[in-house]
């Protein structure tokens, strides 16, 4: 994946649904909802578990169709096998993204999205690549 590629993403998108989000402090989703949150990102939680609730003042929804506006990138803190069904789900509320976190690898949902005309990121994290390429927005 080119750099310029990830900027490109990272710059143009500004609503992220963030599916597989925790409400537990510890865990790398809620780190990285924090630090797109102070990016200036708007950030929708997405947990079935969760949905109803506050999420760092923001709304969590059960799934992504639920969303009442429309989501730029599709951030994905789910195991591998999951994110297939993910990209299924970011394509039919027409996403232009797909963000596979760190250690979220799967080809099939990869190949799926970029059929469809979604731009795929896999096995990144927007919280390191945002400063490594030097677009912190504070």
């Amino acid at each position: 994946m080119q750099d310029q590629t990830i900027a490109d993403v990272l710059t143009s998108t500004h609503h992220i649904a963030l599916v597989g989000a925790s409400e537990k402090p510890t865990r790398a989703s809620y780190d990285v909802m924090a630090y797109l949150l102070a990016q200036g990102y708007k950030v929708t939680p997405v947990s079935p578990k969760l949905a109803g609730q506050t999420l760092q003042g923001q709304l969590v929804y059960a799934k992504l169709e639920d969303i009442p506006e429309p989501v730029d990138m599709v951030d994905v803190f789910r195991n591998a096998q999951a994110a297939y069904g993910v990209a299924q789900e970011a394509m039919a509320i027409g996403a232009k993204y797909l963000w596979l976190q760190l250690g979220v690898i799967n080809e099939q949902a990869a190949v799926l999205a970029g059929d469809a005309g979604l731009t795929v990121v896999m096995d990144r994290c927007p919280k390191i690549e945002i400063p490594r390429l030097g677009l912190q927005k504070s």
